[in-house]
């Protein structure tokens, strides 16, 4: 998604106005406490109403460190100053101001705290605040208008926190949702990475014997085998590379394998490594396509050509045929081997047609794999192009 080029800036203005406003209360506290009391004390709640606007309008993370320990720090001296005030019985005048510049810093460092802070250390953090800012009123004596002061701030203290824990809920959940798409994405990641691993080592491992069986008649034929080896071993390691720092790392960018668009180069590598001939009938336009549609199109090919050279050793054709039709992509992958055994074509590992027929269900279409009317085996697969 992407980010506004004006948001950073209406951010600071944001900052700078509340500053601004602090900066105004902060003078009214001036203008009332230097005629009621003293200097000394105005002074220092109006040093501690910006030191805390400057704590609070910084920028914040979920689970900041340094946000407890500052919030706990500006409580005990707002509590502090509350407490020199009424033991030292030098009560503001009832129409004078308490601090409501300070009220409005530790309101906005109470919403902070509910929804920055730590989630063992926010407790603590917003308890201390909400004290400091009932109490606050008291500064103006004990009388029933300063009480009714307190009550006022102490309930907007906790709209304040339950607006905080509100949009920290909200963060959690949207971040629990990320989480899971991104671990389900981890999870398909490594499964496709491992079946085109396995694909390639069967390519290795029909080339090495064929290979092994032609070196002493032709060993120039064995030396292309050989060269044809080293680049499926080369592509695995590659493959095994990339899934290992996927899985490895959280935050790796996760894209899909390959898509249908990537047919051909799997039906050429198939070609070499072989006796068999794949050919691929394309009927339509591959452009467009749903990522998990073509995605699930390359897997159910790049499986069904796997499966060709464990099962169907005497195939000599494999036709593939992929067909656009409005609202639905069919696949068919078809070859002439001799029919297979109840077992073949059957993954026991639970890696194969098996965990092709889920994925295909997932994106809501039809898989079918049997034995053809004559010969050979048959994958059909019908998916849709719309959810």
């Amino acid at each position: 998604m992407m980010t506004s080029p004006l948001r950073p800036w209406l951010l600071v203005f944001g900052r700078l106005a509340a500053l601004v406003g602090l900066a105004v209360l902060g003078i009214t506290d001036l203008r009332f406490g230097l005629i009621y009391v003293g200097s000394t004390m105005t002074m220092g709640r109006v040093l501690l109403a910006m030191v805390a606007g400057a704590v609070w309008l910084l920028p914040y993370r979920a689970g900041s460190k340094a946000l407890t320990p500052l919030a706990l720090l500006l409580a005990a001296a707002s509590l502090t100053a509350t407490g020199a005030v009424y033991l030292l019985g030098t009560y503001d005048h009832p129409i004078g101001s308490w601090g409501l510049a300070e009220s409005a810093s530790m309101l906005g460092l109470l919403y902070v705290v509910s929804r920055w802070a730590p989630a063992r250390a926010a407790p603590f953090a917003v308890l201390a605040i909400g004290a400091a800012v009932t109490a606050m009123p008291l500064r103006g004596g004990t009388g029933y208008l300063m009480v009714i002061f307190g009550l006022l701030q102490g309930l907007a203290a906790a709209v304040v926190v339950a607006g905080g824990v509100y949009l920290r809920i909200l963060d959690s959940g949207r971040q629990r949702a990320l989480d899971e798409v991104r671990a389900a994405q981890r999870a398909e990641f490594a499964r496709d990475l491992h079946d085109f691993i396995a694909h390639h080592v069967t390519g290795i491992i029909v080339q090495a014997q064929g290979a092994r069986y032609v070196a002493e008649q032709d060993p120039q034929r064995a030396l292309v085998a050989l060269e044809q080896i080293e680049h499926a071993g080369l592509e695995t390691m590659a493959s095994m590379r990339r899934m290992v720092s996927v899985l490895r790392e959280p935050d790796a960018p996760l894209a899909p394998l390959a898509g249908a668009a990537d047919l051909p180069p799997l039906l050429a590598g198939f070609n070499q490594t072989s006796p068999a001939v794949a050919r691929l009938h394309v009927d339509g336009t591959l452009d467009g396509l749903p990522v998990e549609v073509s995605t699930s199109a390359y897997r159910v090919v790049m499986e069904a050509l796997t499966n060709v050279r464990r099962h169907a050793v005497d195939a000599r054709t494999v036709d593939v045929s992929v067909r656009r039709a409005p609202g639905w992509l069919f696949v068919r992958v078809a070859d002439d081997g001799a029919p297979p055994r109840p077992a073949a074509g059957r993954d026991r590992t639970g890696y194969g047609l098996v965990g092709l027929a889920e994925r295909v269900r997932a994106v809501g279409g039809r898989i079918n794999a049997g034995p053809g009317i004559e010969r050979g085996w048959l994958v059909d697969v019908a998916m849709p192009l719309r959810g």
